[in-house]
């Protein structure tokens, strides 16, 4: 049976889509290669066509998640860099995407256990991390800011899901939105 040109690329995407939601929820090294080629609906073996180790599987994760993230963030419609800030923190900070793994950044989930996987994940993560960050350096004018700002968000994210307690949970996000909406006044403010 031939399949139409771009199927394999778009059977791809559909399997690191639903993949994503079940690591994102379950954790890297808690999920084997059958539990996430159950989650796309295949087989192993059909999971091995499209990657050739879960290794690789989880570099295509990275840059299919760090990917969307940009896309999200040059969708976002404000010029100035508080109003674009302000727009990405409510989108980011919010109780959706503590309560919800699946549906949100794969960083907050997965950083840990990327610093536990192999070099060429790891250079990997850095490589898109660095595209993210240079997006964020220059809608707030400084390099330090912006790391700083990546750090907050994944971290209050993480803290966060940790949390048994909604209100403790909302407490963490609120607290860091405040923070970082601070921090960027004062920053375009000497500008």
């Amino acid at each position: 049976m031939r399949y139409q040109p771009g199927h394999k690329e778009e059977k791809r995407k559909e399997l690191l889509k639903a993949t994503g939601r079940k690591v994102k929820v379950n954790g890297f090294a808690a999920t084997g290669v059958d539990a996430l080629a159950q989650a796309a609906g295949m087989t192993s073996g059909a999971f091995y066509s499209h990657f050739g180790s879960k290794s690789d599987w989880l570099k295509a994760l990275i840059e299919a998640e760090l990917a969307a993230s940009r896309e999200m963030w040059a969708g976002n419609p404000h010029d100035t860099a508080e109003d674009w800030l302000r727009f990405e923190l409510d989108r980011y900070l919010c109780l959706a995407h503590v309560k919800h793994p699946e549906a949100g950044c794969a960083v907050p989930g997965l950083a840990a256990e990327i610093a536990r996987a192999d070099a060429s994940v790891r250079k990997l993560y850095q490589e898109e991390m660095r595209k993210g960050h240079a997006i964020l350096a220059q809608r707030l004018g400084d390099d330090d800011a912006a790391w700083a700002m990546i750090a907050q968000l994944v971290g209050a994210i993480h803290i966060a899901r940790a949390m048994p307690e909604e209100a403790m949970q909302r407490t963490i996000v609120e607290a860091s939105k405040r923070f970082l909406q601070d921090a960027v006044t004062r920053l375009t403010a000497k500008s």
